[in-house]
């Protein structure tokens, strides 16, 4: 038996601007086990990042969460003030934020700035016992133990990125959240860092969320894969079901604008038109302005979000077995 360590039900965050108030994420469910490794993948603005800051509950001045809970094991977060979260971060929940350059202070030791959140959540008694367990990090994301004692800008993306991968384990938390974790790195260092992650998710029998625009890396490291789209779910399933039997246009779209190594040579084929504006988006299923199967129903009533067996939901009027 597993264990749910994250359950979201009927998630919906919006932001406010000048401009009007943007639906960002809207009725969004999903859940995790205990070991499991899922990704949620999208174009650009379809809501992936807003659902991670959600979870963490690091939320700006201007974003609220309308409605909708976020267990974290058995503790629903969405109520919690900004003290109680705070013990929760890093210790229950943590995130590999995309920026690894911008997620270090400067002007501060790289081993230090783990030390402190070490110290924050009372995992170390002492600076000696905390220097050691920065040094045993360092270690497990392949990066020297003397390194510590360095600045971010001495520092290689590849290094800051595996720094602050020792960071997000450094109170043993239960769920790891990689934003784009491999954005602006070359691909030899991809390959190294996405291996690494995936040894040390088995190792430490964590649960992990990625977070991609690129469905080819999310594929290789999780074994579920929840596809965004103008801040709702299309579909979720099985990494496997997702490549082999994509239910949503949006996804089969997807999945056609990537090349293969493998099979006969064929043209890349890209989605017409460009995502909604979140302000006001379209009514019903908001891909129908872009799909070619869409008709009446689809631009007046939202799917449901359905089961289609096996485990693999999909939220279509047409999902592309029917056609």
């Amino acid at each position: 038996m597993t264990d749910t360590v994250l359950n979201v039900k009927d998630l919906t965050m919006h932001y406010t601007t000048r401009a009007g108030e943007v639906s960002a994420v809207n009725d969004v469910s999903f859940s995790l086990e205990k070991g499991q490794s899922m990704g949620l993948v999208g174009e650009s603005g379809c809501g992936k990042t807003s659902i991670a800051i959600s979870l963490l509950k690091l939320l700006p001045d201007n974003a609220e969460i309308k409605s909708g809970s976020i267990y974290l094991n058995s503790t629903d977060v969405v109520p919690l003030k900004e003290e109680e979260m705070r013990r929760l971060r890093w210790s229950k929940i943590s995130m590999v934020f995309q920026a690894a350059m911008n997620a270090l202070n400067p002007v501060y030791k790289v081993g230090d700035q783990i030390i402190e959140a070490m110290e924050e959540h009372g995992r170390v008694e002492t600076n000696q016992q905390a220097r050691e367990q920065v040094a045993d990090l360092f270690k497990l994301v392949g990066l020297e133990p003397q390194l510590m004692d360095q600045y971010p800008h001495e520092y290689s993306g590849g290094m800051r990125q595996r720094a602050i991968i020792a960071m997000a384990l450094s109170c043993s938390p239960d769920i790891i959240i990689a934003d784009e974790p491999t954005t602006a790195l070359d691909v030899i260092v991809q390959d190294s860092l996405l291996r690494e992650m995936i040894e040390l998710q088995k190792k430490l029998d964590m649960s992990m969320i990625y977070i991609s625009h690129d469905i080819a890396v999310i594929a290789e490291v999780t074994e579920r894969i929840g596809v965004m789209y103008a801040g709702r779910l299309a579909e979720f399933g099985t990494a496997e079901e997702i490549f082999k039997h994509p239910l949503h246009p949006y996804t089969f779209g997807l999945m056609s604008a990537f090349p293969s190594i493998v099979g006969p040579k064929r043209e890349l084929t890209t989605l017409p038109g460009e995502p909604p504006d979140l302000i006001s988006p379209p009514t019903g299923c908001r891909f129908h302005p872009r799909c070619p199967y869409a008709n009446e129903i689809c631009s007046q009533e939202v799917p449901e979000f359905t089961d289609m067996g096996g485990n693999h939901y999909v939220s279509c009027w047409h999902p592309l077995e029917s056609n």
